[in-house]
């Protein structure tokens, strides 16, 4: 795969952490960076799913199965044992 080339700015502090890291886990600042940010990535890649799937059920109809259907059934028979 192809490598771009990039410079960051960083606070000192954060700087510091991530080359102490880097040393621990035996890794380049580069790799380091690319890990953290394939992470995060993909972390806002699936926040942005569960977005959409939240986003379907709020507007899908109550069918016998649906987690609305559940939740009204729930507080229906509440109290009821």
């Amino acid at each position: 795969m192809a490598t771009v080339k990039t410079a960051i700015s960083l606070q000192e502090s954060l700087f510091s952490q991530v080359e102490e890291l880097a040393r621990e886990m035996q890794l380049s600042r580069s790799q380091l960076v690319a890990l953290a940010l394939e992470a995060f990535v993909e972390r806002q890649h699936n926040q942005h799913l569960l977005r959409e799937i939240n986003q379907a059920y709020d507007v899908e109809p109550m069918g016998p199965r649906s987690p609305a259907r559940k939740n009204h059934h729930r507080r229906s028979v509440e109290g009821e044992w």
